[in-house]
């Protein structure tokens, strides 16, 4: 079976699909690898290092694309690629079908089998394969140092002859992959941190990271059969900002991290509690790309409202590529692993097994998820 690792296209991306190690995982099962030239250049990883792990180096990516059974990537494909495809290969990648539903349609025309990284159900046994909390976990680290970053002070307490510094305060919004990892990054620095979460069920391993819980009574709230916390009413949003406008007002910094996977992030700062903050304190919203959880925050910019920082970094996670890919890479190499028929030396697209369920949006022809369906028929 051929599987070919197509070059990352998007701007500025510098993550790429599949680092040498994964490709060595991939030809031991039996697979035939093909790469696009300088697919791992972004990473300093040179066409030498995966041709050594056994791939071979494409002469022509569209002919490449055409005969490819399964074409592993980490940003969608463009439509003119996707045109390449024989009918009936597999993709797998990020495709953000809830907001490119034009995108879903045109892989069902095109009759790819196409799988989402990102609707990988939050299973046990689907862990090693979730590359969404795998980059929400480097994300969640890279906002803290961005933040600090901009910071003029410094985290830790300090002790010295000429007095004693007070350790910075980072409170933190939403305690899933993303916040907890930037509570442990925080922590580490020697801030003193507080968080919040609209599941009670994270106060615990909020503790357990040395971080105070903010509580606050928001009644029946709780998360979704995939993890992902649940939309809130206007009402307890606003119940929400009341109580963590004074949290910000004594924070140097703010991290929020809540999205809702399909939906726009809810807007949870405002700006009259930004006006609230200390001039020099800074904010990073890391829902920018889904519409923002801050108020005010600028996707790929940085605004100053009345000396505070809005910081609207996008793709946090490809600031640290090469863990990024990495991890990506460990993602992908063990999907296909877990679904790899190793008597036939093929992937085994078995649409009974709950991962693929999950995860697959075409098939010959049709959207087959569900979720999409339901969003497609709004």
């Amino acid at each position: 079976m051929k599987l070919f690792l197509p070059k990352q296209k998007g701007l500025g991306e510098t993550r790429v699909s599949m680092v040498p190690d994964g490709v060595k995982k991939l030809v031991e099962l039996g697979a035939e690898i093909e790469i696009e030239a300088g697919l791992g250049e972004s990473i300093m990883q040179q066409d030498d290092a995966y041709t050594s792990a056994g791939a071979t180096v494409s002469a022509d990516p569209n002919t490449s694309l055409r005969s490819a059974d399964m074409v592993l990537s980490l940003l969608p494909l463009e439509d003119e690629a996707v045109a390449t495809l024989k009918a009936g290969a597999i993709l797998v990648s990020y495709l953000d079908p809830f907001f490119n539903l034009e995108r879903v349609q045109k892989l069902a025309d095109a009759k790819i089998s196409a799988v989402c990284m990102e609707m990988i159900p939050r299973t046990t046994i689907a862990q090693k394969m979730d590359a969404l909390s795998s980059q929400a976990n480097l994300a969640g680290y890279v906002a803290v140092v961005i933040a600090v970053d901009k910071l003029d002070k410094i985290l830790p307490m300090m002790m010295t002859p000429a007095g004693t510094l007070s350790p910075a305060k980072v409170f933190i919004i939403g305690a899933g992959v993303a916040g907890l990892q930037a509570i442990a990054t925080a922590k580490r620095l020697g801030a003193r941190v507080e968080a919040f979460d609209t599941r009670p069920v994270v106060e615990e391993q909020v503790q357990s990271l040395g971080a105070r819980f903010l509580k606050v009574d928001l009644g029946d709230t709780g998360q979704t059969e995939g993890g992902y916390a649940k939309q809130l009413t206007e009402e307890q949003l606003e119940k929400q900002r009341q109580a963590m406008a004074k949290a910000c007002a004594q924070a140097d910094i703010v991290i929020t991290t809540a999205q809702l996977f399909g939906r726009k992030a809810p807007r949870i700062i405002t700006a009259e509690m930004v006006n609230g903050m200390q001039p020099g304190s800074v904010i990073v919203d890391m829902a920018v790309e889904t519409g923002g959880n801050v108020e005010g925050s600028v996707a790929g910019e940085d605004v100053v409202v009345n000396g505070v920082t809005i910081i609207g970094a996008t793709n946090l996670a490809g600031r640290v590529p090469i863990h990024a890919s990495e991890m990506y890479s460990s993602n992908l190499a063990n999907f296909v692993e877990h679904f790899w028929d190793k008597d036939a030396k093929r992937f085994n697209l078995n649409r009974e097994d709950e991962i693929i369920e999950g995860a697959l949006l075409t098939f010959d022809g049709d959207v087959v998820s569900e979720p999409i369906k339901k969003r497609m028929a709004q």
